[in-house]
């Protein structure tokens, strides 16, 4: 009896984790959220869009990463098709050589209040400072001229030890989400399926469609 009874628990078992596999295959086939939730976004994390928006993007970023510079429009684009619903989060992960010497200048463009000018300044000139996959900071200061920055305050924020702080902590998080190459994006704590401009619209598509019922 007891032999019996093990035998069709373990096929009770079996058939539970088949339904759910068959379940989620059937359904939407949404990534569940990342288990690690306190490692997706820090309280200093670069925000854009509104505080209160139901739908929250993470990018992991590589500002000498050209998919990142591709993406940014895209993401920038449907942030404004949804105006008050969507909101970006920007978390480093500086793989690149001298990648974290770009990631120094935007950080400390921050503050003096010319982050994303200064970000989309850096990104507009990433061919010109970005040679053979390295960053070049000599070559990137032309690419900030005209956005205003206070130059020699700028030098001295990138060398603080909050900024250097900032970034090791957001390449611990990108390790304990084993983010591994940029962009990565979440949504509402979900990662994409598979990686693509379409994966990402979709990911976002279904997080507004189930906030805002």
């Amino acid at each position: 009896m007891t032999n019996k009874l093990l035998v069709v628990s373990a096929v009770a078992g079996v058939l539970m984790i088949v339904f759910g596999a068959l379940t989620y295959i059937s359904g939407s086939g949404k990534p569940p959220p990342v288990a690690n939730q306190s490692a997706l976004v820090r309280p200093y994390s670069p925000t854009f869009g509104d505080a209160s928006a139901k739908v929250h993007i993470v990018e992991f970023f590589d500002p000498a990463c050209e998919t990142c510079r591709s993406f940014y429009p895209f993401v920038k684009e449907m942030i404004a098709a949804n105006p008050g619903r969507i909101r970006l989060s920007i978390r480093y992960a500086p793989f690149h050589q001298g990648s974290d010497q770009i990631v120094k200048v935007l950080e400390a463009s921050r503050k003096q209040g010319k982050y994303w000018q200064t970000l989309e300044a850096v990104l507009a000139a990433q061919p010109q400072w970005t040679v053979n996959h390295t960053a070049r900071l000599e070559l990137a200061w032309k690419a900030i001229e005209g956005v205003g920055l206070r130059m020699q305050q700028l030098k001295e924020d990138m060398n603080s030890p909050e900024i250097a702080g900032e970034i090791r902590q957001d390449l611990q998080d990108a390790v304990a989400l084993n983010v591994t190459q940029t962009p990565e994006f979440f949504v509402n704590g979900r990662p994409m399926p598979s990686f693509g401009y379409e994966q990402l619209k979709t990911l976002v598509d279904d997080a507004l469609r189930e906030a805002y019922r």
